[in-house]
């Protein structure tokens, strides 16, 4: 669908046909970020990877993230902290399934996702010295929220005025500032600290990055500036989008209890009765796998994706795209297309059983990380970190809905804005299965 969108063209493709036609044959054309207000602002003039534009900085970028921050042998270095997060998580639920009181998952989940990228990006759980309101917790859902916030100025340069009317730009200055001052006493804090010139496996993500700085080994330069919009972008892109993809699951599992059970029985039956769930065990838990897949499909975290833009005048199916159309890639309509899967509403883990579709975004009608170019670098941290979180809470705890509600009634409206939360809280009564 083509429309105008005050002096932005824009195209939004709900279609797996015509997203494979752009990704396979002009996926360079329409790898580029329109420049908007939120991005210059919150991630130091768009130097971040999430809205640098296509070039030879973001490929470089893209790639020290996926060797250096994002790889496997990476992902696999930070599992104590993973281990760690999750016995504290279990610890709190197990003093309110003492105490016969339901627990607030959506907080929950937001806070252990939130510690754990925390100790994995800066180091610790980290909590400003003065006690002040810009907690990374906050700022982090306060960037997400602004970027799903419309803003006048992207459409309409010449209404600016009224963003300021709004508020909203006095919003943007607020949370750059607080981001801003925040990160640089991370870094200011890590550069204080006696280190070794080399860093070992389990180096933070600021150390990573701060080492790079010094030993100059980008072929781009890489200022403290650059180095801040990359941890932003972990933030923005690795905690929020990971705590809701557990919280739509365990939704969906309260709604259809028969999946749970299949699925309780599967992790019980791996781990059988051992003091912990180890992530070794979650490769022999194939059921809890096709899960989250069928959460993704249903849940994708970014809907719409991150938008991209055309970099020059192109066709796609016969249609002329002038240079610099916003390209909206609708991934929620795609994945619960009707043409593309049977009964596309309905939670069916046992649609993805033998079934070759994977997270790589090379089939086009299952791109819940996005696809081509512009996929998302994080998915084995992602998934990682979900697998093994959403594992334990099936192991550990039998769970229904507090007393007097029906799983019927669970409200499973979704909230607008750039990442798909629930509306509404979710709230579960649990009882300890060992503990």
């Amino acid at each position: 669908m083509h429309m105008q969108l005050g002096s932005s063209p824009t195209l939004v493709v709900s279609s797996a046909e015509i997203l494979e036609e752009i990704i396979k044959s002009q996926d360079i054309e329409f790898s580029n970020r329109p420049r908007m207000l939120s991005g210059e602002k919150l991630f130091y003039g768009w130097t971040n990877m999430m809205f640098s534009p296509y070039g030879q900085y973001w490929r470089q970028m893209r790639k020290f993230c996926a060797l250096e921050l994002l790889s496997v042998k990476r992902v696999q270095s930070f599992k104590f902290v993973r281990e760690e997060e999750v016995r504290i998580m279990i610890q709190k639920i197990n003093h309110s399934s003492k105490m016969g009181s339901s627990i607030n998952i959506t907080d929950l989940l937001l806070m252990v996702f939130n510690n754990l990228i925390s100790r994995v990006a800066l180091g610790v759980k980290y909590q400003p010295k003065d006690n002040s309101e810009n907690t990374i917790w906050q700022l982090s859902r306060e960037l997400i929220a602004i970027l799903g916030t419309i803003c006048v100025h992207d459409f309409f340069p010449t209404l600016r005025w009224i963003d300021k009317l709004t508020g909203l730009e006095r919003r943007i200055n607020k949370a750059s500032k607080g981001l801003d001052a925040f990160l640089d006493q991370v870094i200011q804090e890590h550069l204080m600290e006696k280190k070794d010139d080399k860093h070992s496996d389990h180096e933070d993500f600021v150390g990573i990055l701060l080492q790079a700085h010094k030993d100059s080994t980008l072929n781009i330069p890489l200022t403290h500036n650059n180095i801040k919009g990359i941890l932003a972008d972990m933030f923005a892109g690795g905690s929020d989008t990971t705590a809701i993809t557990v919280e739509w699951a365990m939704s969906e599992l309260i709604r259809n209890p028969k999946v749970m059970k299949k699925a309780q029985e599967e992790v019980r039956r791996v781990v059988g009765k051992k003091s912990k769930v180890e992530e070794d065990d979650i490769f022999q838990m194939d059921y809890l796998k096709l899960i989250i897949k069928e959460t993704l499909r249903l849940y994708p975290p970014g809907p719409l994706l991150i938008p991209r833009e055309t970099s020059r005048d192109t066709e796609v199916k016969g249609y002329h795209i002038p240079s610099k159309t916003r390209l909206f890639i609708n991934a929620w309509a795609i994945q619960r297309d009707p043409k593309l899967w049977d009964n596309p509403e309905e939670f069916i883990p046992e649609r993805f059983t033998n079934n070759p579709v994977d997270f790589k975004g090379q089939n086009f009608k299952y791109i819940p990380f996005g696809t081509g170019r512009r996929s998302c670098p994080g998915t084995s941290f992602a998934l990682a970190s979900t697998e093994l979180i959403l594992a334990n809470l099936l192991y550990w705890f039998d769970w229904k809905l507090p007393e007097n509600s029906k799983r019927e009634d669970l409200d499973m409206t979704e909230a607008p804005g750039m990442v798909l939360y629930k509306k509404y809280p979710l709230y579960l009564l649990p009882k300890s299965y060992l503990l």
